[in-house]
């Protein structure tokens, strides 16, 4: 009989990372996997890159304006993290035209 676990247990000798779900439902990184037919197991999922968006920033008079346009004409580059979508970092890239 074939073990619950069995095509994990090639993936993790194949050398993937493997993840248990541990009592609070999180999942966690194993050196040694036990491999106990209690516990859930999964292939550690590869990372969600992160999404750059190219916008104008242009503040007149108490007016914001903030729109994405293309590189060549953004001031601004702002990264949001892959995973939670959390803005973790915004450059100025040059100075905005003044109309």
């Amino acid at each position: 009989m074939k073990h619950i676990h069995a095509d994990l247990i090639h993936a993790w000798a194949d050398g993937a990372q493997i993840q248990w779900k541990n009592r609070n439902g999180q999942w966690e990184d194993m050196g040694e996997p036990l491999w106990s037919e209690k516990h859930e197991y999964r292939i550690k999922p590869e990372p969600k890159p992160d999404y750059v968006q190219y916008v104008f920033f242009h503040f007149n008079w108490g007016v914001n304006i903030l729109k994405e346009y293309p590189f060549s004409e953004a001031n601004l580059k702002l990264t949001f993290d892959g995973e939670s979508c959390k803005l973790k970092s915004a450059e100025v890239i040059n100075e905005p035209e003044r109309h």
